[in-house]
């Protein structure tokens, strides 16, 4: 398939931002069962406002993905049937309860709701986290159901589709969180690099898992399928369009192999172990400098992840469209 960038950029900044807030909502959780050391609101409403710029950075850049924005909201109302329709639905929904969660603790409104049975209070701020946390999810296997669900691209026709899309979105946003954290609160941020950490190793394993898996598919279709001809020896001496079309153009990366194994090493290096060499560095120094360029590092990686997630996916359509004799 052809890489877009708007694409691109659209699911790993708002996995970063989703991974971001849920890496938030646990400080808090954890605080709240005496864990960690309770935080000052202004930790979780500045975060949160991070959260959110990514999101909507996300969002402004899945515009430049239509061919008419103004007909975007369109998109939701096919909800029942559409993965898509339901990240349209869920995207929004999830930055209204990221911007109420910060600010409940932006302007510190954050009454006591009820009690937990050992007694524990339960703020405002751990419904809206609790909230908040299910949209994340929600989220992620929209945007990744969305890849998942496709038959014929079998690539992605695998439950590690979603499982790398909340694994990597997590890893980003939490190794964010630990470089935001060594600024802001220091005695959490061993906490958030030591969930980076296992996370970034998390989605290390998964996405091997799904390289190996894609390396050995074998395609179920043939020149002879793909134009109805039985003939045992067929030659094809055009790709079907001499003058490019839609097809030709959207369905195929156009790049030589030599380029897709190259960027497939540069993810791997970039996304997973430089991040996990300068988090332990961070972790061990306690130095917010390296945790951020862990972030840097690995964010670039999964630029460079996710144009190989689209570029990898053979569309069955060019095995006549994008072969020339």
């Amino acid at each position: 398939m052809h890489p877009a960038f708007s694409v691109i950029f659209l699911t790993t900044l708002i996995g970063a931002g989703q991974g971001l807030f849920l890496a938030l909502f646990t400080v808090e959780s954890y605080a709240a069962f005496g864990l960690l050391p309770a935080q000052a609101s202004g930790f979780y409403a500045f975060g949160s406002l991070v959260a959110l710029i990514l999101l909507a950075l996300g969002l402004f850049a899945s515009f430049f993905h239509l061919g008419h924005p103004e007909r975007a909201w369109r998109a939701a109302t096919q909800w029942r049937t559409s993965w898509l329709s339901r990240e349209v639905i869920a995207l929004p929904a999830f930055m209204g309860a990221v911007s109420l969660y910060g600010l409940a603790h932006g302007f510190e409104l954050n009454p006591v709701l009820a009690s937990l049975p050992s007694g524990a209070p339960v703020h405002l701020t751990a419904v809206l986290g609790s909230l908040g946390t299910v949209l994340a999810f929600a989220l992620f296997i929209c945007t990744g159901m969305i890849y998942a669900c496709l038959k014929f691209l079998r690539e992605w026709h695998t439950p590690l589709t979603v499982i790398n899309y909340i694994l990597l979105g997590g890893a980003s946003g939490f190794t964010l969180a630990a470089a935001f954290a060594a600024q802001q609160a220091p005695e959490v941020m061993p906490l958030l690099a030591g969930w980076a950490l296992i996370l970034t190793v998390l989605g290390f394993f998964s996405r091997s898992a799904s390289l190996v898996r894609n390396a050995r598919l074998k395609p179920k279709s043939t020149l002879q399928t793909a134009i109805g001809i039985k003939h045992p020896k067929i030659v094809q001496k055009s790709m079907g369009f001499m003058g490019g079309s839609f097809n030709t153009r959207e369905f195929f990366h156009g790049k030589p192999r030599a380029l897709l194994r190259m960027v497939k090493w540069f993810f791997l290096a970039a996304a997973f172990v430089l991040p996990l060499i300068l988090l332990a560095a961070g972790l061990v120094q306690a130095a917010g400098g390296w945790l951020m360029l862990a972030f840097v590092v690995q964010y670039l990686g999964l630029l460079a992840e996710r144009w190989f997630f689209f570029a990898q996916a053979n569309h069955p359509q060019n095995l006549y469209y994008q072969s020339v004799a």
